[in-house]
């Protein structure tokens, strides 16, 4: 079960996201919760199952029932437990915005690709997967 704490976050996920720049619909709309340390930047997301999502742009982000990852403007970087399928599923380590005005976001999964930004506005449904 997820360790967060009673009561809810000061902010939801996608204004979190959106106050760093980063693309608010990055997560399924279905999060348990999530916890972010400022001081050190550790941000935690917890899903109720393994879950995957396709995007507008065709792309499918598939998640763990925790994802961890550090929080920095315009930058999610040493991402566990969120994959993306290239062919294969890869790991996905980071997700990236050149610039606030950029409208592409730089995924890294084994390599570096760029997608349309507004593809991951809006917080998608997810559909649960058996495993991650």
């Amino acid at each position: 079960m997820p360790k967060c704490r009673p009561g809810k976050p000061p902010k939801s996920l996608p204004d979190l996201l959106r106050e760093y720049n980063l693309p608010p619909g990055l997560f399924p709309q279905n999060i348990t919760c999530y916890e972010f340390t400022e001081s050190n930047a550790k941000l935690i997301v917890y899903l109720p199952s393994p879950c995957e999502v396709s995007f507008k742009d065709s792309s499918v982000i598939r998640y763990a029932t925790r994802v961890k990852a550090i929080l920095l403007r315009g930058k999610l970087t040493g991402i566990e437990g969120m994959k993306t399928k290239v062919v294969v599923w890869v790991k996905v380590t980071c997700v990236a915005l050149e610039s606030s005005k950029s409208d592409k976001v730089w995924i890294t999964a084994g390599v570096k690709k760029s997608r349309p930004k507004d593809a991951y506005i809006t917080p998608r449904d997810s559909v649960r997967v058996e495993e991650f």
